[in-house]
């Protein structure tokens, strides 16, 4: 009746365990109690309701609670479904429509050089998640080089060196309150020159004094980025906190405006019980999330997968 999205037959994957793995704590919350509505109850007026109630207290959001709901009521009602467990299984492949990409990640685009910035207010764990993302793609074979253009806070810097450390790649920085482009425009001639690194992750500014200079800063980046690298930026990642739950709507907003936004790192998965507000980023800002930060450690970094995400936010 249904594609078998769940109950893969191949083993799951390295990223796909620690991405169900850090969403214990929403599972254990209140979304771990939609498997049990289906359990319990027939497929009636009921059911329907006693889902979407569960799913707002679940931080999921109105506007996706109801259009989720409402698409699986739909589809259930049109194929005939009489057995709850098939009712389950249309709502967890609804959510795993909602969350796949329309378009695939630049990063794994064949080309000499792919230049990525990442985004984000300071406290998300953006410094953290660069390094983390460093040592992923350094695991499969990528040169990878790190440049420093947060250079408004000196703390920043020592920050990125330190994560640059650990994940084994190099780092080009200039002194604290030096100008960002000039540091990008030579982390990129380092790039192509002397270091032959293919994959630039780039550490901007984490908090201006205004929305302006934020805007005015990331679009001189983008320029000097372009200049240097056909189509470059390729990437413009922003690292939001998934414990800050809907709140993170609000901010990830002012970042795609300032800063097109062209996909999301989830960090602190691993601590909240907030989860289900990730259903909302995607249909609010069509932006995919890219990757989660799953917890502490270097190696706690997986590419987001939609299918691991649902099975891991309410269960198989």
């Amino acid at each position: 009746m249904f594609r078998r999205l769940f109950g893969k037959q191949e083993e799951k994957t390295q990223d796909e365990l620690k991405l169900e793995q850090s969403l214990q704590k929403t599972r254990s919350g209140i979304l771990g109690r939609i498997g049990s509505i289906f359990q319990e109850n027939e497929i009636t007026d009921a059911l329907w309701e006693e889902l979407e109630e569960t799913l707002l207290m679940g931080d999921v959001g109105m506007a996706v609670t109801v259009d989720l709901v409402e698409r699986t009521r739909e589809r259930v009602e049109r194929e005939g479904v009489k057995v709850t467990r098939d009712a389950y299984l249309a709502l967890k492949q609804e959510m795993v429509r909602l969350l796949e990409p329309e378009t695939p990640l630049q990063i794994d685009q064949p080309r000499l050089l792919t230049v990525v910035l990442v985004v984000g207010v300071n406290g998300s764990g953006k410094t953290t998640s660069i390094g983390k993302m460093a040592h992923w793609y350094k695991q499969r074979g990528r040169r990878v080089l790190l440049a420093a253009a947060d250079t408004f806070r000196a703390a920043a810097i020592d920050q990125l060196k330190i994560w640059g450390d650990r994940a084994g790649v190099e780092i080009i920085a200039h002194a604290p309150g030096a100008d960002p482009g000039a540091v990008l425009f030579d982390a990129m001639r380092a790039s192509q020159e002397s270091r032959q690194a293919d994959l630039l992750l780039v550490d901007t500014a984490g908090r201006l004094q205004t929305k302006f200079n934020l805007m005015k800063e990331l679009e001189k980046l983008k320029n000097v980025a372009g200049k240097q690298v056909h189509r470059a930026p390729h990437e413009v990642l922003l690292v939001l906190d998934a414990s800050t739950g809907q709140n993170a709507i609000a901010q990830a907003k002012a970042f795609r405006e300032s800063a097109g936004v062209t996909g999301i790192i989830l960090t602190k998965l691993d601590g909240t019980s907030k989860g289900g507000a990730v259903l909302n980023i995607k249909r609010e800002l069509g932006v995919p999330v890219r990757f989660a930060a799953t917890g502490e450690k270097i190696t706690d970094f997986a590419l987001f997968d939609p299918v691991a995400f649902v099975e891991g936010l309410v269960g198989e």
